[in-house]
């Protein structure tokens, strides 16, 4: 389940290796081969167990084939930057808005059109209308119930360098999530507290993880007392057990621990398809896909009308920190000084 210490290749050089080498395999969600020129292309960051059946879903509903290209947001994202104006892709269906804003950075993304903008809120789509959040994902401290109480925890992720928290947490410093929260950490705070945020961490001797889901299981095990995830994995493990013994912890008050990230999509401005691309990002914004995110993946929804689960507080109860999420597009800076400071 757990990686104790381990030391992991640095996901960049694990991209370009993987980039360089081959593309991902491809794979349709629908039942039957598109014919050639039918289908649109979506190189997707986000698993084919977590998204396929969603995109199966569209294809029900638009009779448009997808041919999915599935790996790691920062593979998918890599690729692009190499194949460039050559690209086969039509649309971009990234974990999170740093890949996006890199993409797009590039001049790879085309202008989405205001009537899709506009579903989401303003902090949840490029400034400059590039992409848009399809949901949302929200960081939290997941804790053990039988070892603390609510009231045990501080106020602020800073605090978590104490000490006091010497060998009971965990984290995933390889997880796509992990590093856009320490860019997140960067661009609000500084080069510098960033690095020293990550050194009291790595003081404390956490335990490391290989994912979310194993850092959750080792809370709920007691192997340790928080780790830093995502907030839907707990609901997902709940799911399967309710009687699991942890809980989200949700910051708030602009701390950068609070940062609510979104999976988005963008359209490549090469896309040999893109009304049909436009469709597919105009569905994930509908409220079919919505309550799909809301009900099977369990993020946060981000159109009006459509409800996250009753028990998670809302975006607007969380005070995430002001940022400009395609601000986080600097994941080599943020290996650079994971790598600097030994984490990776």
């Amino acid at each position: 389940m757990s990686t104790p210490r381990r030391r992991l290749l640095p996901i960049a050089t694990l991209v370009l290796i993987i980039a360089a080498c081959s593309a991902p395999a491809a794979s349709t969600p629908a039942a039957s081969s598109p014919a050639s020129g039918d289908a649109i292309t979506v190189y997707s960051g986000r698993s084919e167990e977590l998204v396929g059946p969603l995109l199966e879903r569209f294809t029900e509903a638009t009779g448009i084939e997808v041919d999915a290209r599935y790996g790691d947001t920062a593979e998918m994202a890599n690729l692009l930057l190499t194949e460039g104006e050559n690209s086969p892709a039509d649309v971009l269906f990234a974990q999170d808005a740093g890949a996006l804003g890199a993409v797009a950075a590039e001049g790879l993304l085309a202008e989405l059109p205001s009537e899709i903008l506009d579903r989401v809120d303003e902090r949840f789509r490029s400034p400059s209308g590039e992409w848009v959040g399809v949901s949302g994902r929200a960081r939290v401290v997941a804790y053990n119930t039988e070892a603390l109480a609510e009231a045990d925890l501080p106020a602020s992720i800073f605090d978590f360098t104490d000490p006091e928290w010497s060998g009971r947490i965990g984290w995933v410093p390889t997880n796509a999530s992990f590093q856009a929260f320490v860019t997140a950490l960067r661009v609000l705070e500084g080069e510098e507290r960033a690095r020293e945020w990550l050194e009291g961490i790595e003081a404390n001797e956490p335990n490391v993880y290989d994912g979310n889901g194993a850092a959750l299981e080792a809370v709920a095990a007691g192997e340790v007392d928080v780790a830093f995830i995502n907030h839907y994995y707990l609901f997902q493990r709940l799911a399967e057990d309710p009687n699991t013994a942890a809980a989200n912890y949700f910051l708030t008050d602009g701390d950068p621990g609070a940062l609510v990230n979104v999976a988005g999509a963008g359209i490549l401005a090469t896309a040999p398809n893109p009304d049909r691309a436009a469709r597919l990002v105009e569905y994930l914004l509908d409220t079919d896909a919505q309550n799909y995110f809301a009900t099977e993946t369990f993020e946060y929804p981000l159109i009006e009308g459509v409800e996250a689960d009753a028990s998670l507080p809302g975006l607007d109860e969380i005070g995430t920190p002001e940022i400009d999420l395609s601000d986080l597009s600097d994941l080599d800076g943020t290996l650079q000084l994971l790598q600097e400071v030994g984490i990776l």
